[in-house]
């Protein structure tokens, strides 16, 4: 069932299931909750409560927002963990691996964990030797023009590309939803606002965050030529001894939708574990 948020500049559409200590889930740009529905049920089944939310301008939330920064989305999802009476593992995929990053060094005392999957928590640059790649590139161009042009189809056709192999048994039902949402007013300028805000914000922060950090990777993820690579980065730029990587082998950018059965196990392991140290 939807529920929903007022924050600043609009309202949040979330849904929450299960009883035990709280997950909450933020999804990528040009998406929705939708994305963890393979995820939730295992989560809900291992113990935890699970809230997933629609970032601003997608899904069920309001559009029309102020502004599309990891830093503003990092504010709706501590607003959201403060609702649902936190502290929280907060989990973010892609943008929202950055949002989840500036959440936990503002507010450790919020946010006892995070993982972030195929974050974009660092400033990004693209070498000569990176366009050598072909499933970069493709995912390039395809990412670009559909933030340049506003096109609902350059955007499914990225999809097809960030998810190399074999698709998801709801991958018709997954893509028609994303391609309605995005012809919706208001919905294709949330996303290119989000791809026009850098990840800055979020790599300026990476060395005050205090809570333990999990970063999953696939190693077919067409938004870096070598994701192993940046996942290193991201772990190398958190304070010593605080941040872990997993590589999902034939992984693209939606490892929680294409390998729901492995994130989800690689989430309450991380997350247990880190308890037990505690």
């Amino acid at each position: 069932m939807t529920e929903y948020l007022a924050v600043d500049g609009g309202t949040l559409a979330y849904e929450v299931a299960g009883t035990g200590p709280l997950i909450v889930l933020a999804h990528g740009m040009g998406d929705s909750r939708a994305a963890y529905r393979a995820v939730i049920p295992q989560l809900v089944a291992e113990g935890f409560r699970v809230a997933a939310v629609d970032l601003r301008g997608s899904g069920e939330s309001s559009v029309g927002w102020p502004e599309w920064s990891r830093a503003a989305v990092a504010d709706d999802l501590l607003a959201l963990i403060r609702h649902l009476g936190g502290p929280a593992v907060l989990v973010g995929h892609s943008f929202s691996g950055g949002a989840a990053t500036i959440a936990a060094a503002r507010e450790p005392s919020l946010v006892s964990a995070v993982v972030e999957l195929a974050p974009f928590t660092r400033k990004q640059s693209i070498r000569l030797g990176d366009l050598r790649v072909k499933r970069f590139r493709r995912g390039m161009l395809r990412l670009l023009g559909a933030g340049m042009f506003g096109s609902v189809p350059l955007w499914r056709s990225y999809l097809d590309v960030a998810y190399p192999g074999a698709k998801p048994d709801h991958w018709d039902e997954r893509i028609a939803r994303i391609d309605a949402m995005m012809r919706e007013p208001g919905r294709m300028k949330a996303m290119q606002g989000m791809g026009r805000s850098a990840p800055t914000d979020a790599g300026a922060r990476l060395g005050d965050v205090r809570s333990p950090v999990l970063v999953v990777m696939g190693t077919l993820d067409p938004d870096w030529a070598d994701p192993r690579a940046e996942g290193t980065a991201i772990v190398d730029a958190l304070p010593s001894g605080i941040g872990r990587l997993e590589v999902i082998d034939g992984a693209g950018h939606y490892p929680h939708d294409q390998f729901p059965d492995r994130v989800a196990s690689l989430i309450v392991g991380f997350v247990r574990s880190e308890a037990a140290r505690a």
